[in-house]
Order: C-alpha cells, then sequence, then structure tokens
C-alpha cells in the first residue's frame, strides 16, 4: 500500500517532534557546524546528543572521555551528566575545529568542566591519570581496535563505552572489509564481542551505537 509518506525523512521528523529540542547554544552550534563545515554530518545532532545526555545523566560520571571531539556538541551533550566536581577529558586531533569548541564550552558554561586535549588519542590517553566512568569514542574508524585496547586500562569497573559508527553504513556485513575504515570497525565489534569482561548492547540509532560495560 502506497501511504504517500517519505519513510526516511518523515520518521527523522516524527522522533525529532518527539524528542526534547535542543537548547540555544546546541542550536547555535548544530546551525554553526553546518554552515562552516563540509563534514557537518560528524557531528551528533540533536537525537543522538540527546540520548548521549540522558545516558551521563543515568550514569552520572565524576570523569568522562571522549575521543574525537569535533566542534564540542557530543562533549557538552555528555557534561551534563557529570557530577557536580565532575570532569570532562576530550580528544581532537583537528585542531582547525578546535576554537570553535572551545568557544562554545564557554557558551554552555562547563568550560571549566571540559579539557580539551589536541593530538592523538592513541598517545594521548595512556599518559591521562585518571580513571573514567564513561567513554565515548567517535573518531577515526581505522584506530577503533587501538582505541580500544587504550581506553579498557581506564576504564572503571562498571564503566561504560559508546561507541559510534559502528555498523559503518552496514559495510559491516561485507564477506571482507573492502577498506581500512571498515575493516577498523568490524575488528571493533569483533574484540568487544569476544571480550569476556565487557557486556554489549549493538543499537541501529543511525550509523549504529554500541553501549558496552565493563563487568
Amino acid at each position: 500500500m502506497d501511504t504517500g509518506l517519505n519513510y526516511s525523512n518523515d520518521m527523522e521528523e516524527y522522533l525529532l517532534k518527539h524528542t526534547t529540542p535542543e537548547d540555544s547554544v546546541l542550536y547555535e552550534l548544530n546551525r554553526r557546524t553546518h554552515l562552516s563545515n563540509l563534514q557537518a554530518r560528524m557531528l551528533s545532532g540533536p537525537i543522538q546528543g540527546k540520548l548521549l545526555e540522558m545516558i551521563s545523566r543515568m550514569v552520572r560520571p565524576t570523569c568522562i572521555l571522549e575521543i574525537g571531539t569535533y566542534t564540542g556538541y557530543s562533549a557538552i551533550c555528555l557534561a551534563k551528566g557529570l557530577t557536580s566536581d565532575g570532569h570532562l577529558h576530550t580528544v581532537e586531533v583537528n585542531d582547525e575545529v578546535c576554537d570553535t569548541a572551545q568557544e562554545f564550552f564557554q557558551k554552555a558554561g562547563l568550560n571549566k568542566q571540559i579539557t580539551l586535549h589536541v593530538g592523538s588519542a592513541i598517545d594521548i590517553v595512556p599518559k591521562l591519570d585518571y580513571e573514567f566512568d564513561l567513554v565515548l569514542i567517535d573518531a577515526d574508524k581505522r584506530q577503533y581496535p587501538q582505541y580500544l585496547e587504550v581506553v579498557l586500562p581506564k576504564l572503571s569497573k562498571n564503566g561504560y563505552i559508546i561507541a559510534d559508527n559502528v555498523l559503518w553504513g552496514g559495510k559491516v556485513l561485507l564477506p571482507q572489509p573492502d577498506d581500512s575504515y571498515t575493516k577498523g570497525v568490524v575488528d571493533f565489534n569483533r574484540m568487544v564481542a569476544e571480550d569476556s569482561s565487557l557486556e554489549q548492547v549493538l543499537l541501529p540509532l543511525r550509523d549504529g551505537l554500541m553501549l558496552i560495560r565493563k563487568v
């Protein structure tokens, strides 16, 4: 039966209509990112951003690690769930987006609770002398396995990892990965599934979001 609906677009509108809207700072950051960046699709956006905020508020972390700051949208969402004395460390390799992120951390009133580290997470994370209650991985897909390796020793017992883009446009279903990005995601998903110290659920939200707990 032809309903006359454009399912993808109409469903997106329905989801947005029934999700708490972005606050004014996130709305401005969303617009700025789309106007100023060629890869604005990398932004978490209002639906995924609200989910990240909700998870953080439920976990009530004292210390958060984010790998992949981009323009700062997801960091702001996650930081809203921090305890009053909590702190978020976010790592970004592309210094061209860091000024925007810092500007909006200030606008959100979170600049004292967020530290932005510029460089490779594989180099930076092992040097951070913290135990993290919540981690978001959303950076170079080729390095997802290495991110997991450097994060796990820093993750508290019953701590959570959220990994984005773990369906990678459906390419995880290919019999053999046909590029290094797909291979990175496939290897990451396999490593998580085979690690008896972890439990996880893979959600088909946007490009796939995996929620992982260290048991």
